[in-house]
């Protein structure tokens, strides 16, 4: 089993393709790094991939301490280091979007590329009042989420953050069971990034001296005002755009898979 110690914890990791520039896939909340099988095939026949489990997740070391996104970022850096694969083209979804993007205003120089789908950085729109009451509403639904999740139902608590926060209703019952088995397996470690207080931040002023391309990319079934925090985000970075999938969920490589490959190819072989 492929682990490696990094930033003071064991991480889990596959590796895929030989050949091409190293790309690494930075995971999302309630899951591991198999949420990437659908694409790790497609996009190693032009770059060396590598997944991993963050820490907490799957089959990495879960350490009783509160985590951090920037804590992520650090253990990300370490294992590119460890595995001698910077710079990279670094891709991560969702909260892995968030980490990536962490990453970026810290260590920029680790970077060829950067591609992020639909990091759930709400705190950067909270001084627009025009979204100031979606986003309390939104706060409530999570909210909801966290106290069915302290109550330790953690299968109603997957349920509700699937059909209220990312998906919509019906889809917790359209997912595999395998996929199902994941999330609860991954819950607590959403509670803990809940209680990060600079989890759905990132430093503007930081990413604006980010030189790499980067493409923020959101979806037509993905997370409500995920359009508005990637063009925020993309106002911030020189070197950036921003792209819509109309059938990519938050988890577009779930979703539409054979879009993502092709999508994070073309942008990154362009990136060189």
């Amino acid at each position: 089993m492929p682990v490696t110690e990094a930033n003071g914890v064991e991480l889990y990791y596959e590796q895929l393709g030989g050949r091409g520039d190293p790309l690494m896939l930075i995971h999302g909340s309630w899951t591991d790094h198999s949420n990437w099988n659908p694409v790790v095939a497609g996009l190693s026949e032009s770059f060396r991939v590598v997944t991993y489990d963050r820490r907490g997740h799957g089959l990495s070391g879960k350490p009783s301490t509160q985590g951090s996104g920037e804590e992520d970022a650090r253990d990300a850096a370490a294992l590119l280091a460890r595995l001698d694969m910077s710079p990279a083209h670094i891709v991560g979804n969702s909260s892995g979007g968030s980490i990536a993007l962490k990453l970026a205003a810290a260590q920029p120089e680790l970077f060829r590329s950067l591609t992020a789908h639909e990091p759930p950085l709400f705190n950067l729109l909270k001084d627009d009042p025009l979204v100031q009451t979606a986003m309390a509403e939104g706060d409530k639904r999570r909210d909801q989420v966290v106290r069915v999740l302290e109550s330790g139902d953690r299968v109603g608590a997957a349920r509700l953050f699937v059909e209220t926060l990312t998906s919509g209703p019906g889809a917790w019952d359209r997912m595999s069971p395998l996929a199902r088995e994941r999330m609860v397996a991954n819950a607590d470690t959403w509670l803990d990034e809940t209680r990060d207080s600079e989890g759905s931040s990132v430093d503007l002023k930081a990413l604006a001296r980010f030189e790499r391309p980067a493409l923020l990319t959101y979806g037509g079934r993905g997370m409500r005002g995920s359009k508005m925090v990637v063009e925020r985000i993309a106002k911030a970075i020189p070197n950036s755009k921003v792209e819509f999938d109309p059938e990519a969920g938050h988890s577009p490589q779930v979703s539409n898979p054979r879009e993502f490959v092709r999508r994070v190819t073309a942008f990154a072989l362009s990136s060189q």
